[in-house]
């Protein structure tokens, strides 16, 4: 074993040890390498760096990336000086809310669950997961244009038992959903990817695993239950051969679907995350003009640095070769680009501009989502939608149920929910995820009934009027709850501290 007294001896940018989980690792050849930039590791230098690595980094990733020669032993434990760690009253006052959370039966729809999750978070973890690009419009905008279609519901229909179950790229749904990929998921609670692993499998709905979760790959696959359908969101490497390795890989664990990120060459500038920024200096990697890269710009910069900014139509024919997995492109914002993917041979797109968090003012998934339905009917006469050979999928903004049926209408075969399960998660564990499960649920069942619909093929296109969707200046009611989660909440609320103390004794 390793003593604390040693390791604390390489504690500079010439000999840099850390301590990650109990074990010792040299990473003084690695600095200037490391995604995040060599300052936030020199911080460290010398010391236990376990509790700022674990909620940005699976648990293998450094195993992974560090040769073995620099793993030098696990670290004598009676050896570490132990330190008393200094809350902040902001802290104290974080958890003293965290306390005072409402009962979970009164959560009553997804706002509720961003409502706490804000007030519960540390404002790093809340940061990173609610930022969007520059000003956010494409970020509300995403919301909003939900409110452009309205129903044309139907009556005197026999919908005494309804069926909103389908298939995504051939997989049994017990709704038209699927939990969409979302990065670092250990920052809104310790057991991060694998809340929504558990309570997908115990709701019987697909979970995309994001490249950047914070739980490994391997873990996340493992917290799945016998015949749980998973997906795999992929940003492609630099590095080709990694790639390639990681895509057979997650092959051979049985994902049955690979959808390829292509909205982000670069990643967007997100204000609020870069505002809560990791401390570095930026890793010494240059772009292809000689500059340096700024990687002193958010959690997600610091992460991010490897993706691939020449990926290009071209290279899908090398992903054809080394995987018999649907490909599915994620991010695509015009019909222009969905026809040139129906002509490359992909199963499908997701219609989607990253939550608002890359180009703001791109247009919303629903609104993409008309245009490519009328332009493929074009394009292959005689095609349906939703259709099975080649499946639309759409995410951004969706808070209810109806949000879900609209774009059924109108011809996706599933619609992605992301932020609003780390939000559920972040605030209840896995419960809050289970919660917001049942609420989508008991929302489709009641909403179904009052479309006049029995099963999701009587959700068609005449049952909705999508007439203003891409007038973007139409007057609406405003969304009380969305706007205030945005700006001042309303909706759920944290308890008085007096009832959270009354409530505590009983």
């Amino acid at each position: 074993m390793i003593s604390g007294a040693t390791v604390a001896q390489h504690n500079s940018r010439e000999s840099c040890w850390i301590i990650v989980h109990g074990k010792v690792y040299d990473v003084t050849e690695f600095l200037d390498d490391h995604p995040g930039g060599s300052k936030i590791i020199l911080k460290y230098a010398g010391k236990d760096a376990t509790e700022e690595y674990d909620p940005i980094h699976p648990p293998d990733a450094i195993t992974t990336n560090l040769p073995k020669e620099k793993h030098l032993g696990p670290v004598d434990p009676s050896s570490l000086q132990k330190t008393v760690k200094v809350v902040t009253s902001v802290e104290k006052a974080r958890k003293e809310k965290l306390n005072r959370r409402p009962l979970i039966d009164e959560i009553l729809s997804l706002h509720d669950f961003e409502a706490i999750a804000k007030e519960v978070m540390p404002l790093p973890a809340w940061a990173y997961y609610s930022s969007a690009a520059d000003d956010e419009i494409t970020n509300r905008e995403n919301h909003v244009a939900y409110h452009r279609v309205w129903f044309r519901p139907r009556v005197l229909r026999d919908v005494n038992k309804v069926d909103f179950s389908t298939s995504l790229l051939g997989t049994k749904t017990s709704m038209p959903i699927y939990i969409t990929a979302t990065a670092l998921g250990k920052l809104g609670h310790p057991e991060g990817e694998k809340n929504l692993t558990r309570a997908a499998g115990k709701f019987g709905v697909i979970q995309m695993i994001p490249t950047l979760a914070s739980c490994s790959f391997d873990e996340i696959v493992d917290a799945a239950i016998d015949s749980q359908t998973q997906w795999m969101q992929l940003y492609v490497n630099k590095n080709r051969d990694l790639t390639k390795k990681f895509v057979q890989h997650a092959e051979s664990r049985g994902i049955k679907g690979l959808f390829i990120t292509v909205d982000a060459p670069q990643l967007g500038r997100r204000e609020k995350d870069m505002r809560m920024k990791f401390e570095d200096s930026g890793a010494k990697v240059q772009n292809e003009n000689g500059e340096q890269v700024d990687r002193n710009q958010g959690a997600a910069r610091a992460i991010s640095s490897f993706i691939d900014p020449g990926l290009c139509w071209a290279d899908l024919k090398w992903f054809k070769s080394i995987t018999k997995m649907p490909i599915i492109l994620k991010g695509v914002q015009t019909w222009e680009d969905a026809v040139m993917a129906y002509d490359h041979g992909v199963a499908g797109v997701v219609l989607s501009n990253h939550g608002g968090r890359q180009l703001d003012f791109a247009r919303s998934g629903i609104e993409v989502l008309v245009e490519v339905v009328a332009k493929m009917k074009e394009h292959v006469p005689g095609m349906t939608f939703p259709n099975e050979k080649f499946q639309l999928f759409v995410d951004g903004g969706v808070r209810r149920a109806t949000d879900v049926l609209k774009a059924v209408a109108l011809g996706a075969n599933g619609v992605g929910i992301g932020r609003p399960f780390l939000y559920a998660y972040s605030a209840y564990g896995q419960e809050g995820v289970e919660k917001a499960l049942q609420i989508l649920h008991d929302e489709f069942e009641m909403n179904m009934r009052l479309l006049g619909a029995q099963t999701l093929k009587d959700v068609v296109p005449a049952m909705v009027d999508a007439r203003g969707l891409s007038s973007h200046v139409v007057s609406v009611p405003g969304d009380r709850l969305y706007e205030t989660n945005y700006e001042s909440m309303v909706g759920a609320r944290i308890r008085e501290e007096q009832a959270g103390k009354i409530a505590a004794k009983l």
